[in-house]
């Protein structure tokens, strides 16, 4: 069942998605598929925002800030997933298994702020279209950035630190496919009330004030744009505001699920499919939604096509 050393686990067992041995190819092949068709989105993403000077603003650079985001989103899950499917060997090491939980929680953490950050860049492109240029200059448009990442792996350090000081003498069985808060925090055998209620409490910070600050700033934007003169700029603005509020549904609804309970979640199956949409999904459909329906990039790209093929 896995290698102890004393009453320490040095390894875990990932039950990962246990089926019958003839679908486990299919499996492997659709986790493949998405894993390859997320990256080649938001590395396209990526390149065509650095490579056309007129994607150069900060609403596209904050975008590469997400797609970078979503790339080690997917790269820190699905890689050890597939290699489950492959070669069915569901170990991991203690460390490895730290270290997955704490890049994976903070990356979700960033996330949290760096949508509220694009909130925050949709808000007064809309609401203050003048001061847009002065008010979202480089530096501060860098500065959420950098300020969005600091914040989310801060947090995360906070979280990962008391998980890892917890006490695991078995069973080392864990109901899922990669290392996350609920799972493990299931396999403790010390007492778990401080570590609980402070990574509720850092839940809490971290989901439900970037997603406050986003409905305020929603609430600021439908106003502005209720009150536009003519119906074409309503229009594009509605629109750029579906976009990004169908990403946010997604994501913080299924954090909410997932995150925000004070105890230990039930090692129920569901966690896991509840999981697969904001951890694998999510970063598939987000340059879907968000970017390649901007027609902005759309021509961009066709643009950088165009010159690669005439090349």
């Amino acid at each position: 069942m896995g290698t102890f050393k004393g009453n320490n686990i040095t390894v875990f067992i990932l039950v990962g998605f246990p089926t019958r041995p003839e679908l486990q190819p299919i499996l492997f092949t659709v986790f493949l598929l998405t894993y390859i068709l997320t990256v080649a989105e938001n590395v396209m993403i990526i390149l065509t925002v650095k490579f056309n000077v007129n994607l150069h603003k900060p609403m596209y650079y904050l975008m590469c800030s997400l797609s970078f985001l979503e790339i080690c989103y997917v790269t820190v899950t699905v890689p050890n997933l597939l290699n489950i499917f492959l070669t069915q060997n569901t170990k991991i090491s203690f460390l490895a298994c730290m270290v997955q939980l704490y890049i994976f929680i903070s990356l979700a953490c960033t996330e949290c702020v760096l949508l509220a950050a694009m909130a925050f860049d949709r808000c007064v492109a809309i609401c203050f279209p003048l001061r847009y240029t002065v008010i979202m200059n480089h530096t501060f448009c860098t500065q959420l950035a950098i300020g969005s990442w600091v914040l989310g792996f801060s947090i995360a350090m906070v979280k990962a630190t008391l998980i890892f000081r917890l006490h695991f003498c078995g069973p080392n069985v864990i109901n899922h496919f990669f290392c996350d808060i609920s799972p493990v925090l299931n396999l403790a055998c010390s007492d778990m009330s401080f570590t609980e209620l402070v990574d509720f409490i850092l839940a809490m910070v971290i989901i439900m004030i970037p997603l406050v600050v986003i409905i305020i700033i929603y609430i600021c934007i439908l106003w502005s744009v209720v009150r536009l003169p003519n119906n074409m700029g309503r229009q594009k603005a509605f629109s750029t505001c579906a976009s990004y509020l169908a990403i946010v549904i997604i994501f913080y609804t299924t954090t909410l699920f997932i995150y925000v309970r004070p105890r230990k979640a039930n090692p129920f199956d569901s966690n896991k499919l509840v999981t697969i949409f904001y951890s694998i999904l999510t970063p598939l459909i987000n340059p879907i939604i968000y970017c390649l329906r901007n027609r902005e990039v759309q021509q961009a790209i066709r643009k950088s096509i165009t010159k690669c093929i005439a090349k």
